[in-house]
């Protein structure tokens, strides 16, 4: 590998230049596409990009960096890493950096606050130019351009990304009431969850513009032992056995999330009850397992990879001083109806407790 970078050296910007016959400077502008370039004729520009592909071109980041005192880099804070919400959002994010040729540096907080002051701390030491957080509540204002996708606080120089929970939450609860559905049990987010507060008020007052009684023993609030928000279907798993052990009788259930979802459908099946027939489940984020459950999941649908491109070209148009700072951009959320919903069933079928299993989320059968 030592000889093969010795007797191939990457090709310089000065060659690209010697071999089109311009200045370095008129090249450097142009595939750097700095302000200068738009003097540069376009039929110039064409030249150049073609002889950067012909010579494969790879600009010095490290070069570029100091030598404009820039690192063309942010850092993304996240509360977790690897789960369906949060993956979807930095995949959108990733997408857009990359056509702008920046990097971006990932932290995983996890919901403690020494790790995420910690965390914070070390992306300012690297030279980060701007911060997006997922999922994180931010409590005081940064030193540098923020954006915050599920940010629930207002705070001076963050822009926040948020959905219309409003709109998300009459679409999910109107097509219920539509369905005659009257007793609907609820599955609340975690306090760690920068969502829960948000979505759980506007199901409040939503609930009464409809005229939907809500029961404090059909809600089930999914505060983890361990403080973590991520919930997956194993983590949602106990919570839906516990709206089951209150023995209240209900016929559908809007759950937090698309995770807690899929896992109020398992135990509903491992106690008897038939999902839409006999309790219909909604979720919310429309993850890719909703389309592959068995029934498949009607949801609310958040365009995570469309937020986390925003999130990032609104940072970068911050970092680039473009455009007027704003504190808050609405994303509207797309109601997806599938098989879990159905009309409300004419009696109650008790569930089998026995079939039912405490604990932890069971393994799938061994084939």
């Amino acid at each position: 590998m030592a000889n093969l970078n010795k007797h191939n050296p990457p090709v310089t910007l000065k060659a690209v230049a010697k071999h089109l016959g311009l200045t370095p400077g008129t090249v450097s502008s142009v595939l750097n596409n700095s302000p200068a370039c738009r003097s540069v004729p376009g039929h110039t520009r064409n030249r150049i990009f073609a002889a950067a592909r012909e010579l494969d071109y790879k600009p010095n980041f490290l070069a570029r960096a100091l030598r404009v005192k820039r690192t063309y880099t942010i850092g993304v804070i996240a509360a977790e890493i690897g789960d369906p919400y949060g993956s979807l959002v930095i995949s959108g994010i990733e997408r857009y950096l990359r056509e702008k040729d920046f990097f971006y540096l990932t932290m995983v907080h996890r919901h403690e606050k020494e790790l995420l002051e910690c965390h914070s701390r070390l992306l300012l030491e690297r030279g980060v130019e701007g911060l997006i957080t997922i999922d994180t509540s931010i409590a005081r204002a940064l030193p540098l351009p923020t954006v915050a996708v599920a940010g629930r606080r207002t705070v001076e120089g963050v822009t926040n990304i948020v959905i219309d929970h409003r709109t998300a939450v009459r679409d999910a609860l109107q097509h219920l009431i539509e369905l005659g559905h009257r007793d609907i049990a609820f599955m609340k987010g975690p306090e760690t969850s920068s969502d829960a507060e948000d979505r759980w008020n506007c199901i409040l007052g939503v609930a009464r513009e409809l005229d939907i009684c809500i029961r404090p023993d059909l809600n089930v609030e999914m505060n983890d032992p361990d403080g973590r928000a991520v919930l997956t279907p194993e983590n949602g798993y106990s919570f839906a056995l516990e709206l089951l052990a209150r023995n209240r009788p209900f016929t559908a259930l809007f759950a937090y999330n698309d995770n807690s979802a899929i896992a109020a459908v398992r135990v509903f099946h491992d106690a008897g009850l038939r999902v839409p027939q006999d309790v219909s489940v909604i979720g919310f984020d429309d993850i890719q397992a909703a389309t592959y459950t068995s029934p498949t999941l009607t949801t609310v649908r958040q365009p995570l990879k469309k937020m986390g491109e925003i999130a990032a070209s609104t940072l970068l148009d911050r970092i680039a001083d473009r455009g007027e700072y704003v504190p808050e951009i609405a994303i509207q959320p797309q109601f997806v109806v599938r098989q879990s919903t159905g009309p409300a069933p004419t009696h109650r079928p008790q569930p089998t407790r026995s079939r039912a299993r405490r604990g932890r989320f069971p393994a799938p059968p061994a084939p």
